[in-house]
């Protein structure tokens, strides 16, 4: 894995695959609870990624608010995706552990999820992931989280 720094103290990764882009939104294509939910996949880039959701009243919970079930899964998801962009053709990957910091009440029109790696090891990655909620045009920090990542290394067999 080639790994530079742009200046700023953040990594710059390079993919291992240079279809990972594909090989990503084929894996968000195939989850079903994310087509049941309505979730976009927005942006994947080496390390980064972008998930966005439309509100609907069947994602909130008792006062109206997107239930944290479904902004975890977000921070979840873009966590798993801005890892996997990063990996071998054969790999897959699983959350081995996240804590989520709910900061505010998703209230709005629309969750975004965003994910970087901080650090790619060889076999746990760790991610940041925040969501983002919009309401009335302002954008809002409601979580943020923090994900550790397990590859299961180039087997075609998975």
């Amino acid at each position: 894995m080639a790994t530079t720094n742009n200046g700023y103290g953040e990594d710059v990764f390079a993919p291992k695959y240079s279809g990972y882009k594909d090989r990503v939104r084929d894996s968000f294509g195939n989850q079903r609870f994310m087509e049941l939910i309505g979730a976009k996949l927005i942006e994947v880039q080496p390390g980064y990624c972008e998930i966005q959701l439309p509100f609907q009243p069947s994602l909130t919970q008792q006062h109206g608010f997107f239930h944290a079930g479904i902004i975890a899964t977000i921070a979840d998801n873009t966590a798993g995706y801005a890892c996997f962009s990063l990996m071998g053709e054969f790999s897959s990957i699983l959350t081995v552990e996240f804590k989520l910091n709910l900061l505010a009440p998703g209230q709005g029109e629309l969750l975004i999820g965003t994910s970087r790696v901080l650090k790619y090891g060889k076999t746990l990655t760790v991610c940041r992931s925040d969501v983002f909620i919009v309401a009335r045009g302002k954008r809002k920090l409601c979580a943020s989280s923090q994900s550790t990542l397990m590859e299961l290394k180039d087997t075609p067999d998975h």
